[in-house]
């Protein structure tokens, strides 16, 4: 890993459009990210249209729901943003991050596909444009294990680079789990378990590239 991290530092984007390997892998990348993000689309309006439990949450009775919307995206597209114009410099970084996203995505439609879940009781709707964009326009409520959001944040935390791009990541992600809980958008545990999805799914890629 930290073999990867010193080619990365050495080589840029013009170096690297010789590279047929890194091309390939690109390419392949990309594809696979525009089919994963439609697939997942179509999953989530599966997901919403069938019945699910609701599950007892201990925290979240004690707190009374608060719509936090513009918080939590402002965090998550402006995290976005900076993840974006800080991987922009180092190409295999961000091929790894768009990478582990893809296993992180195909991970969580698994684990929502085994746990039918309703949403907590007296949660406020969180609407993201994006996703509802690609998707049919419905409202979700039923995308609950793992929190993606919070995991999306903590990916940014794991592939970034230097102090103060990580402590940023790290706030955004403690910030937009907390507000995800104030709005009652998510269950405990569904926010407590993303990290550790986002941790396997980063330890999967670089897995498979040892091996590879």
């Amino acid at each position: 890993m930290s073999n990867d991290s010193a080619i990365a530092g050495q080589l840029k984007w013009k170096d690297l459009t010789v590279n047929k390997i890194f091309l390939i892998e690109s390419l392949l990348t990309i594809l696979f990210l525009i089919i994963i993000l439609f697939s997942l689309a179509r999953f989530l309006n599966f997901v919403e249209a069938r019945s699910g439990v609701i599950i007892p949450d201990p925290l979240l009775s004690l707190i009374n729901p608060v719509d936090l919307t513009w918080v939590i995206f402002g965090f998550i597209y402006s995290s976005l943003l900076i993840a974006i114009i800080a991987l922009i410099k180092d190409p295999f970084r961000l091929l790894t991050a768009i990478q582990v996203y893809c296993i992180m995505i195909v991970l969580r439609m698994a684990v929502m596909f085994v746990t039918p879940l309703d949403p907590p009781a007296n949660m406020i709707s969180l609407r993201d444009p994006f996703v509802e964009y690609f998707g049919t326009g419905q409202l979700l409520t039923k995308d609950l294990f793992f929190s993606g959001h919070t995991a999306t944040l903590f990916l940014l935390y794991l592939v970034a680079v230097g102090k103060q791009l990580k402590i940023f990541f790290l706030i955004s992600t403690i910030i937009v789990a907390v507000s995800v809980l104030l709005q009652h958008v998510h269950y405990t545990i569904d926010v407590l378990s993303a990290p550790l999805f986002a941790y396997i799914s980063f330890w999967v890629l670089h897995f498979v590239k040892r091996k590879r």
